[in-house]
């Protein structure tokens, strides 16, 4: 597969690459330049630890009764 770098330095992956490696928007690269003059881009992939936040805390606390409750709930729809 050949890609072509723009004015800006930026270059599209091919759709393949992007489905195979799970790749999308915001996803990140690293490169690296072997010895023998060959780049290589491996995806940074992010730990658990930076989902942390993401989520905002619920005003009300659940005790684990409801949650399970609210769960069954929507498993029947």
């Amino acid at each position: 597969m050949i890609a072509t770098i723009t004015s800006k330095g930026q270059v599209t992956l091919p759709s393949e690459i992007r489905k195979r490696l799970g790749l999308g928007p915001g996803s990140k690269l690293e490169f690296i330049i072997t010895d023998d003059e060959r780049l290589e881009a491996i995806p940074v992939v992010e730990p658990l630890v930076s989902l942390k936040g993401m989520v905002k805390k619920p005003k009300k606390r659940l005790a684990l009764e409801e949650m399970e409750n609210a769960i069954a709930e929507g498993a029947k729809n």
